[in-house]
């Protein structure tokens, strides 16, 4: 047992903690359950074994279901017999959703679903195990680990090195000026649009679905870098979760580019094994339609995330029944070039273009304001153009672009002289202060 492994899950339930106790007892009990089952699916007893998993299982998605789901689900429920003519009044939990939640009842099942496959053995010291399932930066929004991939970097002692911490200190600055600059910035724009979409011309409600799809881009993979980073000082290595979505050429590519820990999981542990795309095209067609409402419906309790879902099993279908789903799995966009072809553009575009639709849907209140947002955005030519705004959103969301796209291939951050990258940190850290202290009022950084 390693004293690093101890102080970090101390501080792993001190920050939950922080949020409530209640939150800190259900994550214990959660990872508790979990390493025992680990236990029980090692048997070689294939019956008893798959007898735990199924108790993983439900225990997980029970957990999902009482915090997360079962407000949705009784209210739809309500709301179906009053089709019927029978009106009655259902019991709501009046309780907080946990932090984290969708993420470590994803890791505990992640690691009994391995231990049954025979790619992972049960950990023996519970210690590891705990921080392997509440390892702080990873709480709040992942990346969803792998048990074979953190869990060794675990139990192995680990020293400081000064070359990873480095690196770490400037993935937490860049995810910083992801979150803070750019998607805190245009989320006061974007709030405005979509809270006032009935008063914008169409033009400015394109604009505010564009400055969405970047700030959700910017607030999620700059969360992910801080948390890579963050984890480095610690001497891990976490999984990449974002490699430069906005920069795919179909939506198949856009998924290996976006939230990659949650696509592979569903992938591994969901669409593999109702058969994939192995049993005919119908079952694939079944089956990809499966995957991406749950994947909708487990970033949230509401039809729009639903609807989310099946708007990009929509839009992956035809990719799926002409066999080009694996067209662009390990290129990237003009490989060799500064500058994308014209037809790469274009698609490029295309895809884009369909994502920002699809956001409309996930950063809508509901179905109805989703909806009327996106009739407004072909309709309402009669409201005055709000151009300084169309500016703003263009000044926060040109660099950004410009940046991913310098760096879309490692290599190419590398061959920058030092002295460029030292000026690049620094004025990244100034507007990050700045900033910072800007939205949270802290008059040591108002300028």
């Amino acid at each position: 047992m390693h004293w690093q492994n101890i102080l970090i899950l101390i501080a792993s339930y001190f920050f939950y903690g922080w949020w409530s106790w209640k939150f800190m007892v259900l994550l214990a009990l959660s990872t508790f359950l979990d390493y025992l089952y680990g236990f029980g699916v090692a048997l070689q007893n294939r019956k008893r074994a798959r007898l735990f998993l199924w108790l993983s299982v439900l225990n997980n998605l029970g957990i999902l279901a009482v915090f997360k789901y079962y407000n949705f689900f009784a209210l739809q429920f309500q709301q179906g017999l009053a089709l019927l003519g029978l009106h009655t009044n259902v019991v709501l939990l009046q309780v907080a959703i946990p932090i984290g939640i969708s993420f470590y009842t994803f890791h505990g099942m992640s690691y009994v679903f391995d231990i049954y496959r025979d790619k992972q053995k049960p950990v023996k010291n519970f210690i590891d195990y705990a921080v392997f399932v509440s390892f702080f930066p990873l709480l709040v929004a992942g990346p969803i680990e792998r048990a074979s991939h953190l869990l060794p970097q675990i139990r192995k002692k680990r020293f400081f090195n000064n070359i990873q911490a480095a690196d770490g200190c400037r993935l937490i600055l860049w995810g910083l000026f992801k979150k803070v600059v750019i998607a805190d910035s245009l989320a006061v724009i974007v709030d405005n649009i979509f809270t006032h979409y009935h008063d914008q011309h169409a033009s400015s409600l394109i604009v505010g679905a564009i400055a969405f799809s970047f700030q959700i881009y910017g607030d999620f993979s700059g969360y992910t870098d801080i948390a890579l980073g963050t984890a480095k000082l610690f001497g891990f290595e976490l999984l990449t979760n974002f490699k430069f979505p906005y920069f795919s050429r179909d939506i198949a590519e856009f998924w290996r580019r976006w939230h990659i820990s949650l696509s592979s999981w569903f992938r591994d542990y969901l669409y593999i094994p109702l058969g994939g795309s192995k049993q005919g095209k119908l079952k694939a067609v079944r089956n990809t339609f499966i995957i991406f409402l749950v994947s909708g419906f487990w970033h949230g309790a509401s039809w729009k995330y639903i609807a989310w879902g099946g708007i990009h099993a929509c839009g992956f279908l035809p990719l799926l029944l002409l066999n080009r789903n694996r067209k662009h799995t390990s290129d990237v966009v003009a490989q060799e070039r500064r500058l994308p072809s014209g037809r790469e553009l274009a698609q490029m575009m295309v895809t884009f273009t369909f994502v920002t639709f699809a956001w409309v849907f996930f950063r809508a209140a509901d179905m109805r304001e989703a909806i009327g947002y996106l009739t407004s955005a072909v309709t309402n030519y009669k409201q005055p153009k709000d151009l300084l705004m169309c500016l703003s959103v263009c000044c926060y969301i040109i660099p950004l672009i410009g940046c991913d796209w310098w760096l879309r291939r490692d290599e190419r951050s590398l061959k920058a002289p030092r002295r460029i990258k030292s000026v690049i940190y620094v004025v990244l850290a100034l507007l990050v202060l700045f900033y910072f202290g800007k939205q949270t009022n802290f008059i040591y950084f108002q300028f």
